[in-house]
This record gives structure tokens, C-alpha cells and sequence, in this order.
């Protein structure tokens, strides 16, 4: 079993920035991808950006240039920083572990942002 924790949620101004950590802890593997979806209200859950063991990334073009993923595995934490928040990305964001070579999905409980206009 894999547990993951986030932190860092909030309301913020359109414009400012947050940042996001999740901690995982349990039967972590050394070869895995960890990242960040989300969830606005009435709609479908979202990849926001992923990284790998390796340190290669994969960002939604929609966050491309204001989100960076960063992972810390020795602290077993996988960063998010937000720069430039729209109110378009208010959501529920969770946290994502999985195997690189296969298996279950883990999920963090989820931490709210709210970007105001």
C-alpha cells in the first residue's frame, strides 16, 4: 500500500501563485511516476502534469510554461508550484503515484485551490 498526503491548497488572487506538496510514504517503489490531476466542480478528472523517476515531465498544454512538477525522493515528495493562477484553474487537486511498470493508481484525499478573479 501506497499513502499519499498534499498540502498547500487555498485561495488565492488571479495572478499570485501557490505551491503544492504531496508525501508519500508506504511501499514505494524506486521506479515510479508521481504527478498531479484535478477536478473542477461538474467535470472529469484531469492530468495537470506528471514526472517520472528519471525527472522527465509531461504538462497539460493548458499549464505549460506557469506549472512546474518537481520531485524530491529522498523526502519521498513530489512538488507542484503554481505561478501566474487563472481562475480557470480552481479545482480539487490530487496527488498520483503508480508503478512505471504497471499497476494499481494511488491517490492522495485532494487539496482545494480557488483562484479569484
Amino acid at each position: 500500500q501506497v499513502q499519499l498526503v498534499e498540502s498547500g491548497g487555498g485561495l488565492v488572487q488571479s495572478g499570485g501563485f501557490l505551491r503544492l506538496s504531496c508525501v508519500a510514504s508506504g511501499s514505494i517503489s524506486g521506479l515510479n511516476n508521481m504527478g498531479w490531476y484535478r477536478q473542477a466542480s461538474e467535470k472529469e478528472r484531469e492530468l495537470v502534469a506528471l514526472i517520472a523517476a528519471t525527472g522527465s515531465t509531461n504538462y497539460a498544454d493548458s499549464v505549460k510554461g506557469r506549472f512546474t512538477v518537481s520531485r524530491d525522493n529522498a523526502k519521498k515528495t513530489v512538488t507542484l508550484q503554481m505561478n501566474n493562477l487563472k481562475p480557470e484553474d480552481t479545482a480539487v487537486y490530487y496527488c498520483y503515484y503508480r508503478r512505471t511498470l504497471g499497476g494499481k493508481v494511488y491517490w492522495g484525499q485532494g487539496t482545494q485551490v480557488t483562484v479569484s478573479a
